[in-house]
């Protein structure tokens, strides 16, 4: 037997390399490339259809932004009703869809209808955003380029969150939070393969899109710099501010996406115009800031060029506008809403605490800078991916501090206030159950810790000879009736059955080929349990039980001492309790 755990543990440690391994990390920097060509080519085809259909200025009382927005709106209900059912909302619940549900497999079909109808949804006027569908489409990529290679389904799985990472990167030019969101947000747990991997999609993704727009970063304030350490105070409240303001956002679209999705199919095909209509209208009567991403609003506001009145109008439009066009299933994403909101809440909190305290030396532009990261924080709820995001999207690692405070703030806030975070409430409206990333985070683990017990099992010395043991177990019931034993050996832990030890006793007494002068860490060969601590996830246990009766668990601050052992029975009756 000991000779068998000795081919099995060399046969689960001693694989060969496979081609998939050998191809992985080549393929994550093609997919980068790739995947940094299309979000290019769609934040282009997006300037240009603004451009075209909005026109070069676009101004209060022009009739076209009331009109153009409409009738594309109808334009899309309909390729969607008929043509591409399944490019509806931002794409990051169809990436994680597509992960945990469809093994990876994401549709060449759904891609090019994504790119073509979101493209026109934001170019006409939609007020929403290119970032979760650029996420969509490095998902896309990926799912595409594993099926041409005829990868594995466990490989296509990973795939996805490689792209989705290449995407993002492209879409932001900030490959550290595209990585950090896809951990938060998408897949949660991680190994170092698959973490190698979506870097070099998310960097070979962001070359690719600087090669284009060049290296500045999105948005450009003056360094922050806090003399006063109370000022941070005042960036509390804005965090504060934020963490209630996300909140608005959410309760909207929880209350209007379900009762548009509910309405007949022949209904919905209007709503993408009907919400058209709307934002045109907004736009029409005074306020065309709302139209589109909205990126010219959020860098006027970081440089105090609107008053608070106007500030909160935007705020307040721009969230109505961002929900209905959201609901009515048009092709696009919220996080560019969330920034903007976001800019311009902090606009208001720093132009109203520099009036109240003029010695405040941070500048609007930081204030709004740091609220686009609060904002994003409360409401898509990935802290922190937040605060990376707004270093690079700004370049200024001046504001780190105040970005940290505001950002856990506007977190926690959020989560007491709104139990379910925004992704996972659009899983449940569209009746799927996708694993939620903020509740695993959260989940209490249990560890060997918590099913250990005091070693009751005999322990023998490796170094003794089986002739020798031949009478001590003789002597020694409680050897000789014990189910399993431990046999401490010079270089780790051996666990022996009551037949192993039988089988090694009787080979020694018929002195089979000299077994009766070999020590007991002879016998066993090279096999040995695994090393294990304490502090270790208690579910980690369970596959050692296919070949061990039981593992010890050792102490971590003194070598060759256990803290006692786990037995399979163990394992079972803690998770029964918990």
């Amino acid at each position: 037997m000991s000779t068998l755990i000795s081919n099995e543990k060399e046969t689960s440690t001693d694989s060969s390399p496979m081609r998939e391994e050998r191809l992985f990390l080549l393929l994550s920097i093609f997919i980068g490339i790739i995947s940094g060509l299309v979000v290019v080519s769609f934040r282009m085809a997006i300037e240009w259809l603004t451009v075209l259909l909005q026109g070069s200025a676009p101004a209060p009382h022009q009739l076209r932004l009331v009109i153009v927005p409409a009738v594309i709106g109808l334009a899309l209900g309909v390729m969607i009703r008929y043509v591409f059912p399944d490019v509806r909302g931002s794409g990051v619940n169809q990436t994680k869809a597509a992960l945990y549900i469809h093994n990876g497999y994401i549709s060449t079909k759904t891609m090019i209808g994504k790119f073509l109808l979101a493209a026109l949804s934001i170019g006409s006027g939609q007020s929403l955003g290119p970032e979760d569908p650029s996420l969509h489409f490095g998902a896309g990529v990926a799912s595409r380029i594993g099926r041409y290679m005829g990868l594995s389904r466990e490989r296509m799985r990973l795939f996805a969150p490689v792209g989705a990472a290449a995407g993002l990167a492209a879409a932001f030019n900030a490959p550290i939070s595209a990585v950090l969101l896809v951990i938060e947000e998408v897949i949660g747990q991680w190994t170092a393969a698959i973490l190698g991997s979506i870097v070099l999609s998310a960097v070979s993704a962001v070359v690719v899109a600087r090669w284009f727009w060049g290296p500045q970063p999105m948005f450009r304030i003056p360094p922050v710099t806090l003399r006063d350490p109370r000022e941070l105070l005042a960036y509390a409240v804005l965090g504060v501010v934020g963490g209630f303001a996300s909140l608005a956002l959410t309760k909207a679209l929880a209350y209007l996406r379900p009762r548009l999705r509910s309405q007949s199919a022949n209904r919905q095909m209007f709503m993408p115009a009907l919400a058209g209509l709307f934002v045109g209208g907004i736009a029409y009567f005074g306020v065309p800031q709302v139209l589109g991403v909205g990126y010219g609003a959020m860098d006027a506001a970081m440089h105090a060029q609107y008053t608070i009145g106007f500030l909160l109008l935007l705020a307040g439009l721009k969230l109505v506008a961002s929900t209905v066009s959201f609901s009515s299933g048009a092709p696009g994403g919220l996080f560019a809403t969330a920034l903007f909101l976001g800019a311009m809440l902090g606009s208001v909190v720093g132009t109203v605490e520099h009036g109240l305290f003029p010695s405040l030396t941070g500048s609007v532009g930081s204030y709004a800078l740091v609220g686009m990261g609060v904002f994003f924080a409360a409401f898509i709820r990935v802290p922190l991916t937040s605060v990376f995001m707004i270093l690079e999207m700004s370049g200024n690692y001046s504001v780190i501090l105040p970005v940290i405070l505001a950002n856990t703030i506007a977190y926690l806030i959020s989560r007491s206030l709104q139990p379910v975070p925004i992704l996972e409430l659009f899983t449940h409206q569209d009746g799927l159950y996708l694993p939620s990333m903020e509740e695993e985070r959260e989940d209490s683990q249990l560890h060997f810790e918590d099913a250990l017990k005091p070693s009751s099992a005999p322990i023998l010395p490796g170094g003794e000879k089986l002739n020798e043991l031949a009478k001590t177990v003789e002597n020694n019931s409680e050897i000789a009736h014990a189910a399993a034993v431990l046999i401490q050996c010079s270089d780790g832990w051996y666990a022996a059955t009551q037949t192993e030890l039988q089988q090694m006793l009787t080979n020694a007494s018929a002195d089979r080929e000299g077994a009766g002068a070999k020590t007991l860490e002879q016998s066993v060969g090279q096999a040995r349990t695994p090393l294990l601590f304490p502090d270790q996830p208690l579910a980690n246990a369970l596959p050692f039980f296919k070949i061990w009766p039981l593992l010890p668990i050792s102490n971590r601050a003194i070598r060759g001492v256990i803290e006692g052992v786990l037995t399979l029975d163990d394992v079972l009756k803690r998770y029964q309790r918990s």
